[in-house]
Order: C-alpha cells, then structure tokens, then sequence
C-alpha cells in the first residue's frame, strides 16, 4: 500500500510483520523484518520487471552506506572528493569552520562580479551534500542566496565552505541501534540576520535515539518585530513537521504514544504558544502560524525550554566558533569515518 504521508514509500504488513519500500525513479531500497516477506518481494519484482540486485546497500544516488553490527554510517566522501575536484580545491588548505564568526554577507556588495553559472553550479553542488552534513546547511543557505549577481565577498564565502568540506570530506552520521524510538525536536532562529530584507532565519532538526535524521535551514517569509516572534515563526514550522512525521511514522508501524517534544530557547515564545487568547505580542503575526496552539492544546507537541548552549539547532541559524560547532557536531551524532 503506497504511505498516504509520502508517496514514494509504500508498506506491507502480514501476520505483525513489514516490509518497506522506498521509491526513487527506478531505484528502490527494501528493508523488512521477515526474511520470507524479502524473497518474495524480490522474485515478484524480478518477474515483472528487469531487475538488478545489488544486495545489502552500500552505496545509493551518491549516499555511501557502511553496515555492520554497531549500526549504520552513511556519508558522501567520494562525492565531496568530485566537488572539490571539479572546482580545482582538493589541495586547498582546510578551515576548522564553513563560516566566519559574525559574517554579515549582502547583495549590495562592493567588488568584482564572479560568473554566476561557475557559481550556481558549485552552490548546487553542496546543497547535495547537506544530505548527510547538517553542520554545512546553514552556510550553503547563505551563500545560496546570491546566486543571480554573485560578487568576489560571496566566492570567498564559498570557498571557505569548501576548504571546511576539504577538512572533514570523511565526516559522516552514525545510527547506532536504539529501543527507544521516541521523536524528539530542536527548533531554534536568528533575529533579522539578513542585512538586506531583515528576515530571520529558522532551523530545526528531528532525532530519534541519538542522531539527527532530518533538518531543515531556511530564510524566513515574513520580517519579524521581536526575537519571540522569529522563535515563534520557526516553532511553527517545526510543529508542522513533527505532525507530519509522527503521522508517517504510524503508517511505519512506529506510533508516538506520547506528545513529541519541541525544544527552544525562547521562554516568549513558548508561552505564546500556550495562551489561546490574541494579546498585543501576537495580533500582528499571520494567522498561518497560529495553528501550533492547537496541537500544543491537543497535547500532540510539547513545547520545552532548553538554555541556550544546549540548543543544537544553533548550527542551522548562525555561525559558530569551532569549540561550538564541534559539540554540536558530536551530539548531532556526526562521526569521522577512520574514527
């Protein structure tokens, strides 16, 4: 049956076992519980269609995939090594971080022009690569956002990334095996970062067990009056997620008993999303984004406060120092393949 909550998963269920299907054009990754469930998956497909098997995953559309019995690591060595090749960096020096402590880049920049399709090409390139790197995500958004008139400050920017990916290229996430499948969020915001239109930055990213599975870094739509109201903007958007995600992880036979927790280090914010009643702090925010007081009264999310120094999500709305970046880095689960 093909999962109502994303159309590229499908899931069989017989006598209390599964089989999963996950779709993409004509690749496909099955995994299930029954031995018996798999073979007959497997000759079904092969007489209906020509199939190739490729046995236990090792590598998928540039995801590289290393399995043993402490769990599972994936990365994107060998694809980060083509991108610094193909840009003529994989002698460059290496950065300990992918962004400058307090880098305010603008449109209105002074300098020389850079062609823009060398830069689109190379922007393009690691927006791949935040697949299985959350740490770059927020600097590939930024330097994302110049791509139609690019200038010498944004190719700087860029290849800084690089000279960081240049450095840590072996760096992957590590899913150890858990018994605890309990969707937990972190949803975090700058205030106006960019110089040019005002707008906040919202992240969040999702964990089940003890690393990172989703995120999400992206310049907010509106311009916020308050650091309450870009955390409140960015809950949002992390409630709505998490919604989805416990809706598709109960058609997964992965039910969430119990609310899942949001954490932010906004107490503002957190009380905003408590009182049903409009007051002058939240009269002026769209109504789009109101819709979290209803799942936090229905007791679907729950809204936690964390201090700010334990807010993971901090890597997807700012630049940080190293010493920040590689603690956030370790409990994302990020681990270095030779590790």
């Amino acid at each position: 049956m093909r999962c109502p909550y994303e159309p590229a998963v499908y899931v069989k269920e017989k006598q209390g076992n599964i089989l999963l299907v996950a779709l993409y054009v004509d690749d496909l990754i099955f995994m299930g519980n029954n031995e018996e469930m798999i073979k007959d998956f497997k000759k079904e497909m092969t007489q209906e269609f020509e199939m190739t098997d490729l046995g236990l995953m090792r590598f998928f559309l540039g995801i590289e995939v290393k399995q043993d019995k402490s769990g599972i690591f994936i990365s994107q060595e060998a694809y980060a090594n083509n991108i610094l090749k193909k840009f003529r960096m994989e002698h460059c020096n290496p950065v300990g971080t992918p962004m400058e402590l307090g880098t305010k880049l603008s449109k209105f920049e002074g300098g020389n022009s850079v062609e823009a399709n060398l830069y689109q090409s190379l922007v393009g390139s690691l927006r791949y690569l935040t697949c299985t790197r959350p740490d770059i995500a927020y600097s590939v958004g930024v330097v994302s956002r110049f791509m139609e008139a690019p200038k010498q400050s944004h190719w700087k920017a860029i290849k800084r990334i690089l000279r960081y990916v240049q450095g840590t290229k072996s760096l992957g996430l590590f899913y150890s095996r858990t018994t605890d499948y309990k969707l937990l969020g972190y949803s975090d915001s700058d205030w106006c970062g960019d110089v040019d239109d005002r707008k906040s930055t919202s992240g969040y990213l999702f964990f089940m067990g003890d690393t990172a599975f989703m995120w999400y870094s992206k310049k907010q739509p509106i311009v916020s009056l308050s650091t309450c109201e870009a955390e409140y903007v960015a809950a949002s958007y992390c409630v709505c997620h998490a919604i989805w995600l416990r809706r598709l992880l109960s058609e997964l036979n992965c039910p969430q008993q119990k609310s899942t927790e949001v954490r932010i280090n906004n107490k503002s914010a957190i009380e905003l999303a408590k009182n049903p009643v409009h007051h002058e702090r939240s009269k002026h925010i769209d109504v789009r984004f109101h819709f979290i007081r209803e799942h936090v009264k229905e007791k679907n999310v729950q809204l936690r406060h964390v201090v700010s120094h334990d807010q993971i999500a901090d890597v997807l709305t700012k630049p940080l120092s190293k010493p920040m970046l590689d603690t956030y880095k370790r409990l994302m689960g990020m681990k270095d393949r030779k590790e």
